[in-house]
């Protein structure tokens, strides 16, 4: 009788593999092991987008901003600088600043209620939150890692562009909610392409990469927003747009599709010509080592919002979702909250936004140089409580200085929590759900976001520990949802759900024996 075990293809001279690997992912990690330049400098060009990302997200804490102003009128016993100027007449005082300087005085909405003024920063997080569930699944089933990363890019920066010509808050608003929509997905598509693309000892460094790229985007703002502080704000929107524009350009002409997700989908073809142009490789070689990988039964077609599906329908899948869903909300209160409401402070509002971005440096730097030896679990609940107990210390102690150096520490922990959670997102899925999967995390840290400015609200017109003390609690109550999920320190990344299940199975008896 025949033997039915199909013939394995054999190694040529020019083929440095002896033996045929049996998955995907040992074709991609031997075939990119020995040529990282390639891979890496594609990485780091799809890193950029972070840089983009990072300006779009902070931008209106210069563009909104409340500006100040002071008496025209003296001597004038009804003008002073605790006054309300909606209780003045309108030649009692003036705009220290041209009224182009920021949508608050430009729109004239200085007496305009908070829900009106708190409007378009409501709309850019409400956009990425939509912009997240839906074009999330997107990545994994129909347009891919690299369209998507396009296409969110693009809008982004298109429509904050336009944002430049607003005419009144309204049309700004829409325009901030179109932004932050199109946005939603640049960091899960960053992510999940350049680590797919890479073997896997640059993974986790890769990963950091980026967020490096969203640093340096953050940090670039208080400098853009100096030089131009004399300047209308639609200044800030046409500085930060137009170069990203550019890069969209760049993706586009020079990116190259994951080849995970590419034989995922049945284009083996396509999956060949990347990995030889990211390695260098014979085509007629890698057509004969992907020949001995059966074509994964996620390839057929399915419905857009399947790998979402996927998340759902499989209990442990669903189970991962809502406990990294739920450490991520934790995180992004504090992430994004702690940089908001720093000015409750006292600091000087160009001062501490420098301070906290460059705080990331070294959080990124920490993270890089260790994410090959840390465990996920540990160091993630590690930093959680850290960040906690300092934030819940700043609204504790009364010292400013103090304050500034707790909330440094702080957000520094948090912002390497991210970074930890973000890599340990990457491998506990499968390909086929990965972006899937990493969106919805990222879900969590924008849900968190958008009660972090309600809270510092609080904090300011009460007490700070509605703020500072209340992140503090939540980070640490979130962190409890990280002990039932697996450490995945150095594990090869599954590309099936099946692949996923069968390997938990086997690990488990493995943990048993």
């Amino acid at each position: 009788m025949a033997d039915p075990t199909p013939l394995l293809p054999h190694s040529t001279s020019s083929d440095p593999i002896s033996t045929p690997p049996i998955s995907l992912d040992s074709v991609i990690e031997r075939v990119t092991t020995n040529s990282a330049w390639p891979q890496l400098l594609q990485a780091i060009v799809v890193s950029l987008s972070w840089f983009f990302d990072g300006q779009q997200t902070f931008i209106t804490v210069y563009t909104d901003a409340e500006p100040t102003w002071h008496c025209t009128e003296y001597p004038n016993t009804t003008c002073r600088s605790t006054s309300n100027i909606c209780d003045l007449s309108t030649s009692a005082w003036a705009w220290d600043r041209p009224s182009s300087t920021t949508i608050i005085s430009d729109f004239n909405i200085q007496c305009a209620s908070s829900l009106i003024s708190g409007l378009p920063a409501s709309a850019f997080f409400f956009g990425c939150l939509l912009g997240g569930f839906i074009l999330a699944t997107l990545a994994d089933s129909s347009l891919g890692r690299r369209n998507l990363l396009f296409l969110s890019c693009f809008t982004m920066c298109v429509a904050s562009l336009i944002t430049a010509f607003s005419t009144n808050v309204f049309v700004y608003a829409g325009l901030r909610f179109i932004s932050g929509f199109g946005r939603a997905s640049i960091g899960a598509c960053a992510l999940v392409l350049s680590t797919e693309i890479v073997s896997r000892k640059w993974r986790g460094r890769i990963g950091i990469a980026g967020f490096f790229c969203f640093t340096f985007g953050f940090l670039s703002l208080p400098g853009i927003a100096y030089v131009n502080r004399h300047s209308s704000w639609r200044t800030l929107y046409m500085w930060t747009s137009v170069p990203g524009i550019l890069y969209c350009v760049l993706v586009f002409l020079f990116v190259s599709e994951s080849p995970k997700w590419l034989f995922t989908r049945g284009r083996k073809d396509e999956a060949v010509a990347t990995l030889g142009r990211l390695g260098h490789w014979n085509h007629s070689s890698l057509n004969l080592y992907l020949s001995s990988i059966p074509l994964l039964e996620e390839s057929a077609e399915v419905d857009l919002f399947s790998s979402v599906k996927n998340l759902f329908e499989k209990k442990w899948a669903f189970r991962r979702t809502l406990a990294l869903m739920s450490v991520g909300f934790g995180v992004g209160m504090v992430y994004y909250g702690m940089p908001l409401g720093v000015g409750n402070l006292g600091f000087n509002i160009y001062l501490s936004l420098t301070l906290n971005a460059m705080s990331e440096i070294p959080s990124f730097a920490l993270t890089l140089f260790f994410i090959g030896k840390w465990n996920r679990k540990s160091s993630l609940l590690t930093f959680m409580m850290t960040s906690g107990v300092c934030s819940i210390m700043c609204a504790v102690v009364s010292s400013k200085w103090m304050q500034i150096g707790l909330e440094i520490v702080s957000f520094f922990s948090a912002n390497t929590a991210f970074s930890i959670l973000m890599i340990y997102t990457l491998e506990l899925f499968p390909t086929c759900v990965r972006n899937s999967a990493t969106s919805m995390v990222r879900q969590g840290l924008v849900i968190g976001a958008i009660f972090s400015p309600v809270l510092i609200s609080a904090g300011r017109n009460y007490n700070e520990f509605f703020s500072y003390g209340v992140f503090g609690v939540v980070i640490i109550c979130c962190g409890v949802f990280v002990f039932p999920l697996p450490e995945t320190k150095g594990v090869a990344l599954c590309d099936t759900m099946d692949e996923q299940e069968r390997k938990e199975v086997t690990d488990q008896i493995n943990t048993s024996i």
